[in-house]
């Protein structure tokens, strides 16, 4: 057991240096890594502020690597998501976490039932640094938002 612990908290590190790029890079330091049979077969952190697409999440750009790993590989990516084990430094938002289950259990138009069969979920590993790269971000301005349109009140009355 302390061996697999050991591995997870290596991916969790591959995971985290992946988030602080994202940050150096003006992005949500989240990261993400996919891992099929002992090899990152899809790396992502946040590229919505460097794409400006809302949906390029450090998931999505993870899921769309191994898609393109699948096709090089001539995979099947319905086998090969369901044998792997993602890690991300934040808990994935529900557009996220509904792309990763869409994924693990390989819907087909045909079956559109969701099983609801669990996947194991481990949290924990390495969320203290996760935590304060958020804080990081957070405390900075962030020089894609748009600017404020709330006017101040005249106090001269």
């Amino acid at each position: 057991m302390e061996e697999e612990e050991a591995a997870v908290v290596a991916w969790m590190d591959q995971a985290l240096d992946v988030a602080k790029e994202a940050l150096e890079k003006g992005e949500v330091p989240v990261g993400c890594l996919l891992v099929y049979n002992g090899e990152v077969i899809g790396r992502g952190g946040n590229e919505v502020n460097e794409t400006k697409n809302a949906t390029r999440h450090a998931e999505m750009v993870a899921i769309d690597q191994v898609l393109d790993w699948c096709k090089q590989h001539n995979r099947d990516y319905t086998e090969v998501f369901p044998q792997s084990v993602l890690y991300v430094t934040v808990e994935p938002c529900i557009m996220c976490a509904a792309a990763v289950r869409l994924m693990i259990l390989s819907i087909s138009s045909d079956d559109m039932v969701d099983t609801g069969e669990p996947f194991e979920c481990v949290s924990g590993y390495r969320a203290k640094e996760a935590v304060e790269m958020l804080k990081a971000f957070y405390r900075q301005e962030n020089p894609n938002a748009p600017k404020s349109k709330v006017r101040k009140k005249d106090h001269r009355n």
